[in-house]
């Protein structure tokens, strides 16, 4: 298991790399949360393998580091800048839209690198899931999977019409901390709820954590990966 960090041109945010095997054939990428980088995650890709499992590339990119008004427009990594927790927190249109284009880079530079459209999962937790959201259901070729960890839906005015037919029937894991202080649990369910509705298949689970990931939580993620990506 190798891990690197870097950038060629044109091919999306610096990133944070982890192969599990010589010969990956499938590719989770995972954005990060507020306030977070790239090495956040790393610790549970070894929580997240199962016997058998094939040569998986996990992907973790860093956020720019920009301004954030929430905290009193401290420069922090941040996909987005975010006014406050209790708003809508689509008002950074701009920013939300480079980094969706910027997380399409790393999909499409892992299919220049071999992987298979539905062979890759986008991922996130808390900010970086609201991204992974908005570009997995949008994204023109079938996508594997989306996992949206302690998250809450952007633009959601918008998301019905903007879906692409590739990934209509994407489906979904789902998890929130049931005491989550910054992004409420009541925001998890209605994201769950509505993907469901637009007939997406949603695996949904919460936990007794707050604002987290739990080993229960990655336990029924890698269940679910097994069945996903096997």
């Amino acid at each position: 298991m190798g891990s690197q960090g870097g950038r060629e041109a044109g091919t999306g945010p610096d990133a944070v790399e982890i192969s599990t095997g010589p010969n990956p054939s499938a590719a989770v990428i995972w954005l990060h949360g507020l306030g977070a980088d790239g090495h956040d995650f790393e610790p549970v890709v070894p929580q997240l393998m199962w016997p058998g499992a094939p040569d998986i590339r996990f992907i973790f990119p860093h956020a720019p580091v920009r301004p954030v008004t929430l905290n009193n427009g401290m420069a922090m990594r941040a996909w987005y800048d975010i006014v406050s927790l209790t708003g809508n927190r689509d008002q950074d249109q701009k920013g939300i839209a480079d980094s969706v284009n910027d997380t399409a880079a790393l999909v499409r530079r892992e299919r220049e690198r071999g992987i298979d459209s539905d062979q890759i999962v986008v991922a996130g937790f808390s900010q970086g899931g609201a991204i992974a959201l908005q570009l997995a259901v949008r994204y023109p070729e079938k996508l594997a999977g989306l996992i949206a960890l302690s998250t809450y839906m952007l633009l959601d005015h918008r998301l019905e019409n903007d879906r692409h037919e590739a990934n209509k029937d994407l489906p979904l894991f789902v998890g929130h901390g049931r005491s989550d202080p910054m992004v409420p649990f009541m925001l998890g369910e209605q994201l769950a709820e509505r993907m469901r509705n637009l007939g997406h298949p949603v695996e949904w689970h919460s936990y007794p954590m707050l604002h987290a990931v739990c080993p229960e939580e990655i336990a029924d993620l890698s269940g679910w990966l097994r069945t996903t990506l096997d």
